[in-house]
This record gives C-alpha cells, sequence and structure tokens, in this order.
C-alpha cells in the first residue's frame, strides 16, 4: 500500500497480528533474553531485572537481528540530507533511544549506505514510522510510506 504521510496507520493498527516475530503463546512469566536482557513480565517485554530462576527465550526484536529480517526500512536521501547527514542520523538515533526506552522491542538494526543516501532497518514498523515523522517535522522534505500488510513491513521514504 503506498501513501502519502498520514493515511496508512488505521491500517497498521487493524493487521498487527500478522508479524510472526510476535509470540503465538504466551511466554512463561518472568522470560530474559539472553541477548539484551529485556524481561517479559506482565504480558509485555520491558527493561527490568529478572531473577534468577526466569525462563529464557530471545525476544522478538533479538530473533530479528538474529534472522537479519528487519519490519522497516527507512531511506532518507537527497542533496540536503548528504549536507546534513550527520545530524539527521543523530536525530534518527535519538527516537531510538527514546522509543526504546520505554518498549525494549523497537530498534535499529543498521545503518547502511545506500546510492544518494542511507537505509536504516529497524526491528518494529512503528519505530520506522517515527524516525520518518521526527525527520519531516524537522526538516520538511518529502515522505512517503509503503506498508505492505502480508509482510508486516514498512518501507519510510524520506528526501530532501
Amino acid at each position: 500500500m503506498k501513501t502519502k504521510h498520514g493515511g496508512w496507520r488505521e491500517e497498521l493498527r487493524q493487521d498487527f497480528i500478522h508479524d510472526s516475530y510476535k509470540s503465538h503463546k504466551k511466554l512463561p512469566e518472568p522470560t530474559r533474553c539472553p541477548d539484551c536482557g529485556a524481561v517479559y513480565e506482565g504480558g509485555r517485554w520491558q527493561w527490568t531485572t529478572a531473577p534468577s530462576e526466569a525462563h529464557e527465550a530471545l525476544c522478538p526484536a533479538c530473533h530479528r537481528i538474529h534472522d537479519r529480517f528487519p519490519a522497516g526500512y527507512v531511506t532518507l536521501k537527497g542533496d540536503f540530507f548528504a549536507a546534513h547527514r550527520d545530524e539527521i542520523v543523530h536525530l534518527a538515533r535519538n527516537r531510538e533511544a527514546h522509543e526504546k526506552a520505554e518498549h525494549p522491542l523497537e530498534r535499529i538494526m543498521g545503518i547502511e549506505d545506500v546510492e544518494g543516501g542511507v537505509q536504516i532497518t529497524t526491528t518494529d514498523t512503528h519505530l520506522a514510522r517515527d524516525i520518518g515523522e521526527a525527520v519531516h517535522a524537522a526538516y520538511k522534505g518529502e515522505l512517503e510510506f509503503r506498508y505492505n500488510k502480508e509482510e508486516n513491513l514498512l518501507r519510510v521514504n524520506w528526501a530532501r
């Protein structure tokens, strides 16, 4: 689905359950991710201390990172981007830090150079959206979202 900024949110909410990396059964509580240390407790993953007898399982974010299977792609391009690359990438990292503090499953997987800019991959569609919206709010430009319901995949393109 291709839409301009703003029209895709309802689609994302309705079909959130299609993510194969979300657990289909409830994990025993508490469960600790051996890679990142996030703890599944109270029905969600959070940053807290797990007791020594906690179960262990990879959280969905670490599972995606291991599989190298992003849920979000944010492509940032253009002459303005090239001139302000460091500050725009810093803004993306700040959005990740802000979201990750409350939501352990929202992480940047990588930032790679692509022709004319960079591509940021994320473990969650919401973080990809947040990064695109933050860059657009700060620097204007053209922002586009493409959400694929079947794959629970969001592609965000920003250029200026």
